[in-house]
């Protein structure tokens, strides 16, 4: 690498996003949505250091080619809905699995809770939660 462009990538480390930015749109001839500073730092210098020293080999550009397919490809994706899909868990990971009986001794009692999919039951009574439960028992505020 030429002292040249050692020290230009060298002053990436000291731009804002916004003159990433536009070093980027010099460089590559488009604007680019991301605003994420190290992807913007290190696609930048590796144009610098392609531009200077050739970019990559013969048999690397083939063998992209080879891969493509002839694909269309593009380097930012089209801006249309997206519709995201967030996994649920059945029940809350932290507990034990409904059907669980948790047992704990209090003052001298055995005290034996049956965990359900939605709350907790102690002596035939539903409970939201193990809080609201303690509480019953006990007759004061545990956290």
């Amino acid at each position: 690498m030429t002292p040249r462009v050692a020290r230009e990538i060298e002053r990436l480390s000291d731009m804002t996003v916004a003159e990433l930015r536009e070093k980027y749109g010099e460089v590559f001839g488009e604007e680019t949505r991301s605003r994420h500073k190290d992807f913007l730092r290190k696609r930048i210098a590796w144009r610098l250091q392609a531009n200077e020293e050739g970019g990559l080999s013969e048999r690397a550009l083939r063998r992209a080619k080879e891969l493509a397919n002839e694909s269309d490809l593009r380097l930012i994706a089209p801006r249309g809905r997206t519709e995201v899909h967030r996994f649920r868990p059945s029940h809350d990971r932290r507990l034990p699995m409904p059907g669980t009986v948790i047992t704990r001794e209090y003052r001298g009692q055995t005290i034996s809770v049956m965990v359900l999919d939605e709350g907790f039951e102690y002596e035939g009574e539903v409970y939201r939660s193990l809080s609201a439960m303690a509480r019953k028992i006990t007759g004061t505020q545990w956290n």
